[in-house]
């Protein structure tokens, strides 16, 4: 593998590819949580700022529009766009399981190293500094929209703040354990595993 240490060819190839394996499913559950569990806080805040409705002044109402419009726009990445490391882990799962542990098992390590390195730069970018100021500027906007446009300074203001704070707790959420797999797999350090053996199961760490 690309940018690996000469400790990590004298790890079997069979012990390599089970421990991406683990990783990978350890990391996607983590995903699938942090996917489901955001998009149904975000689903349940948008009902919240549409309920009001029926019972505020009509010039009041399009502060609970914009926030709810906001709300939208939060969880439509979490829906078109999951992290690469779910459907990674749902392909190479049932692989491993069906390999033939006396058969050349390189193709299919070599594609597991592929999706490992894919999933951690998926998962790096998900934190890059131009998610943070994307962020930051849409949640301006919508408070100046509400500010300049209607005068709705208050409104503005609490939509901008909890906006702003809502997004960055979804960018720091993601699971990154990824980025840090890949930097063990390729330095050799696959929890103590000797050359030659084929463990049974996975070293699972801590690392979020």
């Amino acid at each position: 593998m690309s940018g690996a240490a000469p400790a990590l060819a004298a790890v079997a190839p069979l012990a390599r590819l089970q421990w991406i394996d683990g990783r990978l499913a350890r990391t996607a559950h983590r995903a699938r949580v942090w996917t489901w569990g955001w998009g149904i806080g975000i689903g349940v805040a948008t009902v919240a700022n549409l309920a009001p409705l029926a019972f505020v002044a009509p010039d009041q109402r399009i502060d609970w529009y914009v926030a709810a419009g906001t709300t939208v726009i939060g969880v439509v990445p979490l829906l078109i766009a999951p992290l690469d490391v779910i459907g990674d882990s749902a392909a190479l799962r049932p692989r491993v399981a069906a390999a033939d542990r006396d058969s050349d098992l390189c193709p299919l390590l070599a594609d597991a190293e592929r999706m490992l390195a894919r999933d951690a730069q998926n998962q790096a970018d998900g934190q890059r500094w131009w998610l943070h100021v994307a962020n930051v500027v849409l949640n301006t906007g919508v408070g100046l929209f509400l500010g300049l446009g209607y005068h709705h300074w208050l409104a503005g203001a609490f939509n901008t703040v909890s906006g702003i704070a809502i997004g960055e707790a979804i960018i720091f959420t993601q699971p990154t354990s990824s980025v840090d797999d890949l930097a063990s797999y390729r330095s050799g350090s696959l929890g103590g595993a000797p050359a030659g053996t084929h463990p049974a199961g996975v070293v699972v760490g801590t690392t979020f």
